[in-house]
């Protein structure tokens, strides 16, 4: 009897081991989801806190192009007033919402740099070329910090949907990540035109 009762306690240990290895390696990875969902946030946050002083530049030269200014005040102030938390990540149709809203402030932007080709003395200033710089160095990081991101929640996805993980994923709770998308239209070559 006591030796069934040693057999059954060393099974025991043995599955609360794999099951807590495998409880830890999904925390693990749940957590570089969040990491790279916060420079995410950190590199759209950083295009948000540039756009202000963008305008303010080109309000002093472009004074007829009011509208095209005021839709990228506006396109920011929806992405300043839109919540964002860590539960975005868990939620697809969120995070597509999340990135509408900043594909119409990349939208307006562009519009922004097509007003700006008009106005050769403000292509020529220094602020406007020192924040052009930085916009577009944040644009890029934006790409990267996504990549990275749905890198990050393509291991989780693959980790909580593999045997024997998806038992322990399952018990515990933890659910797949949403991923970026390429934005509607993004499968159409832009037309260029030089006439």
């Amino acid at each position: 009897m006591k030796k069934i009762f040693l057999i059954i306690l060393g099974v025991l240990v043995l599955l609360m081991f794999l099951f807590g290895g495998r409880y830890n390696r999904l925390v693990m990875s749940e957590e570089a989801v969040t990491s790279a969902w916060a420079q995410v946030e950190n590199v759209y946050q950083r295009r948000a806190d540039l756009i202000p002083n963008l305008v303010e530049t080109v309000k002093g030269y472009a004074k007829h192009e009011r509208e095209t200014l005021e839709s990228v005040v506006e396109a920011r102030s929806k992405v300043s007033k839109m919540e964002i938390s860590s539960d975005l990540i868990n939620n697809p149709n969120a995070l597509a919402q999340f990135q509408s809203v900043q594909g119409e402030l990349s939208s307006a932007l562009s519009r922004l740099m097509v007003v700006v080709e008009r106005y050769p003395d403000l292509k020529a200033s220094q602020n406007f070329l020192a924040l052009q710089t930085q916009l577009e160095g944040t644009e890029n990081r934006i790409t990267v910090e996504r990549k990275r991101y749905n890198d990050a929640a393509r291991e989780f996805n693959t980790l909580t949907r593999t045997f024997p993980n998806n038992i322990v994923a399952g018990m515990m709770g933890f659910g797949r990540k949403a991923y970026f998308k390429a934005e509607q239209g993004a499968e159409k070559a832009p037309s260029v035109s030089f006439s």
